[in-house]
């Protein structure tokens, strides 16, 4: 990779192009494939404006959901790999395609550094043998997709009979993504799903080829070295090697937050860093054997990537992160949100973005997997749900389905944002005889819930022009709350400069190193779940928010002893993470019981 960082899946729709927009000066990207109707609406759309033939897949044809999926990636490719050969040919001139692509590159690049050598060159000859060169060390940015593991709903057919489990959701997205043309990533996210971890078997593409690389290849995004260690030593013994460990903060990240026992991201990031070699070296061994069953080989461990992303915020925390943990690059997403070339925000949604405030990010009950999600106050889907809770019709039609999860009252499952199930629960909850605050508490619970398949799609139809008619305009975005310290709308270059150190982009306000974010995001976690609990300790939870507040003061244990290694910050930066840290430390050993 010529870039250290790589674009994350952001929501639904954000992200839904973003290879069309980045990929072709190097940059990586993650698009979600969970939605099969907003794809084949941006497949409609990218066909009309490169004038092809579109073909609609329809719902009644057989598989729809893979075929769409599928039909959608080859598109993607097809476009990118269009442009790329479009700026490879282009002339390396101020403001050319191929000119921008070098100018975009870290100054720690080799490529780059060859690319300033060439500008200096007199001769002419030699020039244009240099630029030959260049030429053919360009690469494209990975078109990568990614799954979340456990949205995985059965499908039923019009007569209401159950399809299987190779029509599960995440299953179809899984077929669709890997019969697709791409030679690219598949991003496993959310934690394990051994139905849809054995269906990878499935493919030949997840298998070494002739000269031991891989058409595709295995991402898991994980949140802590055990996790990540039992999952990928389940895959291996299917002969599934793991391609890359993407570790994300469990609370400091965009979308949903999966909050780990107290674990903090230093510390995890230890832990990798000192067993990285000893997993790569088990794992194979493992994976080793399962080869031979099907009469496959390997004689070398294959590569296998170390990132990370969630809340980095400075060029600086960046390349402390890949130098100190020996990483092979980071993430940066949510920032990416604030950029127009890279990703779809509506302008009514970017405004708000552009001016919020960190009060206006928070952690909510909003999703209806259950799984604490990060909201944004000012959003218009948040906006429209207190709307329909004043007019007394809490909760949106479900036109989608793709979160059904819920059968307390029905065969099938409903979501939990829809109105049916508001509407029923509510009515449930008034035959409690509650006193009033605590009906209160609970109806908000209820009511918290808000529709993300339509609201996080909604905002590539608004900025494409492809709404339809009478369709809401209500927009669902999920920021990690690092976006508060960005203000303003920022141009791809802008963004990229920020992140390799050129220029700042941070607002004025102070901004704490990310691991004291993160800190600071566990602790008041961990308050609300003491609140949560308090009527209903029992022993079990009483042990378990114990362990939380305990691996908390470890991460600050830890944090105090890594500070003299923060070599690229200054006295007054080191002493300001220690004092931090301390408040911190106060505040579990004076405020918080259990």
């Amino acid at each position: 990779m010529n870039h250290t960082f790589h674009i994350p899946v952001l929501g639904l729709a954000f992200s839904i192009d973003t290879p069309v927009k980045v990929a072709r000066y190097g940059i990586s990207s993650v698009v979600s494939i969970v939605d099969d109707i907003l794809i084949e609406r941006m497949r409609q759309f990218y066909a009309k404006k490169i004038d092809e033939d579109f073909v609609p897949i329809s719902s009644k044809v057989p598989d729809f959901r893979a075929k769409r999926i599928t039909a959608y990636l080859n598109l993607l490719k097809q476009i990118v790999d269009k442009q790329f050969d479009l700026l490879k040919c282009s002339e390396f001139s101020p403001g050319s395609e191929i000119s921008k692509y070098f100018e975009l590159l870290p100054d720690r690049s080799l490529l780059k550094k060859l690319y300033n050598e060439m500008l200096l060159l007199s001769d002419i000859n030699t020039k244009k043998n240099v630029q030959t060169e260049l030429r053919k060390q360009l690469y494209c940015g990975s078109i990568d997709v990614n799954i979340m593991s456990k949205v995985d709903k059965m499908n039923f057919s019009s007569e209401g009979d159950n399809l299987g489990d190779q029509f599960t959701d995440a299953i179809a997205a899984l077929r669709g993504f890997a019969q697709s043309d791409l030679n690219s990533s598949l991003i496993l996210s959310a934690g394990m799903n051994p139905r849809l971890y054995s269906s990878l078997e499935d493919f030949y593409d997840f298998y070494p080829t002739y000269n031991q690389s891989f058409k595709k290849q295995i991402i898991l995004k994980v949140s802590d070295f055990r996790s990540a260690f039992i999952q990928a030593k389940f895959l291996a013994k299917k002969g599934l090697w793991i391609s890359e460990f993407r570790i994300e903060s469990g609370l400091n990240c965009g979308g949903h937050a999966f909050a780990t026992e107290g674990y903090l991201l230093g510390p995890i990031l230890e832990e990798f860093k000192q067993r990285r070699e000893e997993m790569a070296d088990s794992l194979f061994e493992i994976y080793q054997n399962a080869l031979k069953t099907k009469e496959l080989a390997v004689d070398q461990i294959p590569t296998q990537r170390l990132t990370v992303q969630g809340g980095i915020g400075t060029a600086d925390e960046d390349r402390f992160l890949v130098d100190y943990y020996k990483l092979d690059g980071t993430g940066w997403g949510s920032p990416f949100l604030l950029v127009p070339e890279a990703t779809n925000v509506d302008d009514g949604t970017l405004e708000s973005l552009e001016f919020a405030t960190q009060d206006d990010f928070y952690i909510s009950g909003s999703s209806p997997l259950g799984i604490p999600f990060n909201n944004f106050r000012k959003s218009s889907a948040e906006e429209l749900r207190l709307e329909r809770i004043k007019k007394g019709r809490p909760g949106s039609p479900c036109k989608k389905k793709f979160l059904v999860s819920n059968t307390e009252f029905t065969e099938q499952p409903i979501c939990t944002a829809s109105r049916e199930f508001q509407n029923l629960k509510i009515k449930q909850l008034e035959t409690a005889n509650l006193p009033e605050q605590e009906f209160k508490k609970q109806f908000d619970l209820i009511t918290e819930k808000v529709c993300l398949c339509e609201g996080l799609a909604t905002s590539a139809y608004i900025k494409n022009n492809i709404l339809e008619p009478k369709e809401r305009t209500a927009v669902a975005i999920c920021p990690g709350p690092n976006l508060a310290y960005f203000s303003g709308r920022f141009t791809l270059e802008q963004m990229i400069k920020h992140i390799y150190g050129k220029v700042n982009l941070l607002n004025d306000i102070e901004r704490p190193n990310l691991f004291i974010n993160e800190l600071k995001l566990y602790v008041e976690y961990l308050n609300k779940e003491i609140d949560m609990q308090v009527e209903q300790l029992n022993e079990k939870k009483r042990k378990y928010l114990l362990k939380f507040k305990e691996q908390l003061q470890n991460g600050i244990n830890y944090y105090k002893e890594l500070i003299p290694n923060l070599y690229n910050e200054k006295e007054i930066y080191r002493n300001k993470m220690l004092n931090d840290l301390l408040k911190f430390e106060h505040k579990l050993a004076t405020e918080i019981f259990i």
